[in-house]
């Protein structure tokens, strides 16, 4: 018995959701969805109990979008052990590291339920980690023996946080299978992202007797007669007006692109008559290949904060991982460099620090794309055995899998790295320039509103059309 089988029967001792008996109707699927982000959201504003500091070091905003959490409260973790567990077994299949076959549903089953016994692993030694830690607590020296805490108020901090990551697992696993709509995962992610936009579009909260939110803003300088075009054009650290254009620029471009197709003429060799195309999405590979490399970079970003704690401030191991300035902000190491510039004034300021990110995310965002069309059945290999299959061919080409493939790879191939690139620059350039939410959350959040659209519209017609449901076998 392999690892895989050992860690998918583990999941079988889990307490989990079970599939509905009978597919529930659009609008009760809709009401658990939503009961689903209303706990979410609690969790999300529920301190952890026993807590003395919301934690160390700045907010890392990236972490705080992809991982869909909210530091010092019971979403710490947030959906972070999920996806990153998703995304190593990913990587381990696409590398072959791991045999298995995830077009037979046997082997599908397997593989999720070992990825839910690694999730949870996951959540384990991030909570005992956190803990460990003094994340919450003031400490002299070395964190793990020099902090202010007992050992109780950390073990019920390990605990709670463990404990809030099995409550999103099991409403990712109500979501998907069948109650709800989407998936649990992109679902918070969402969540987080317009949050984050209405908050610097409305925020009323003032730092230094300026409100932060962009709308506040503008009604203060009204009032106090300083409303100028240059004063809200651009702000330091702050929603600004750049910002605001790129958000709705970007929203608009998304959707454009979205609609976008290649189409491919095919026709069935019994019938010639009828002739058909194959549309390909212009944006290929959609927005995974920024949710891989947002994931690896948030992960990276939560260990290096972690681990540098174990270190004295000063030390070569310290100033690799972040380096702080005096008033706490973060100025160098890792950490800097894998965070974007946040804003126009930050960008211009620190050219190399943007220069580096741009880079990362752009070359990963290839790779990752690359990746993915193998690990996911798009590849040009997998779409010819389909075409084959579905008894169609290409006009004037034999009906050979290398044939076909060989010519499908002039589409496949060039679209996946051209929307791997597309979708790098614009979640880069919206970064930069200090887009609400930050490129690669707008990215996602426009990907997962189309999903909902699309799910939706999909069930409506569906229920308008009985007959259409039986022939479908639904």
């Amino acid at each position: 018995m392999g690892v895989l089988d050992v860690m998918a029967k583990i999941a079988g001792y889990v307490p989990t959701v079970e599939k509905p008996k009978q597919k529930p109707g659009l609008y009760e699927r809709l009401f658990w969805t939503a009961i689903a982000l209303i706990i979410y959201v609690i969790m999300a504003n529920t301190p952890l109990y026993g807590i003395t500091q919301s934690g160390a070091g700045p907010r890392l905003l990236l972490v705080e979008i992809i991982f869909a959490s909210n530091r010092g409260t019971l979403m710490e973790l947030g959906i972070g052990p999920i996806v990153t567990a998703g995304l190593i077994m990913q990587i381990l299949v696409g590398a072959k590291m791991i045999d298995i076959d995830l077009s037979n549903p046997d082997d599908r089953r397997k593989f999720t339920s070992a990825q839910k016994t690694f999730a949870l692993l996951l959540a384990g030694f991030e909570a005992g980690m956190y803990a460990a830690a003094c994340r919450y607590w003031y400490y002299v020296g070395n964190p793990f023996f020099g902090c202010q805490a007992a050992l109780w108020p950390r073990l019920s901090v390990a605990l709670q946080l463990f404990f809030a990551t099995y409550i999103v697992i099991l409403l990712d696993e109500m979501i998907q299978k069948g109650w709800g709509l989407g998936s649990g995962v992109s679902l918070f992610i969402l969540a987080g992202v317009a949050q984050r936009f209405f908050w610097n579009l409305f925020s009323p909260v003032s730092y230094g007797g300026v409100p932060f939110g962009f709308i506040p803003y503008i009604l203060y300088l009204s009032q106090a007669g300083g409303l100028s075009l240059g004063s809200i054009l651009v702000r330091r650290g702050t929603p600004d007006l750049v910002g605001f254009i790129t958000t709705i620029t970007i929203i608009f471009l998304l959707i454009y692109l979205e609609g976008m197709r290649v189409e491919i003429p095919v026709t069935s060799p019994r019938l010639r008559s009828i002739k058909t195309k194959v549309p390909l999405k212009f944006l290929y590979v959609t927005n995974i290949p920024i949710l891989l490399v947002g994931i690896l970079y948030s992960d990276l970003l939560v260990f290096s904060s972690l681990i540098r704690m174990y270190f004295p401030q000063g030390s070569s191991i310290a100033d690799f991982l972040a380096v702080y300035d005096e008033r706490n902000n973060l100025v160098g190491g890792l950490a800097f460099y894998l965070s974007p510039p946040r804003g126009l004034v930050y960008t211009i300021a620190q050219p190399v620090r943007a220069f580096v990110y741009a880079v990362g995310v752009l070359g990963l965002a290839i790779l990752f794309g690359l990746m993915w069309v193998e690990i996911a059945g798009l590849s040009p290999s997998a779409q010819a055995e389909q075409l084959i299959k579905s008894g169609m061919e290409i006009p004037g080409v034999r009906r050979n899998p290398k044939i076909l493939e060989r010519m499908l790879a002039k589409y496949i191939t060039p679209l996946t790295i051209l929307s791997s690139i597309i979708a790098a620059i614009i979640a880069i350039t919206a970064d930069l320039l200090g887009a609400y939410g930050t490129g690669m959350g707008i990215l996602l959040a426009i990907g997962i509103v189309q999903q909902y659209y699309m799910m939706i519209a999909y069930e409506r017609t569906l229920e308008a059309y009985p007959l259409l449901k039986r022939l479908i076998g639904e």
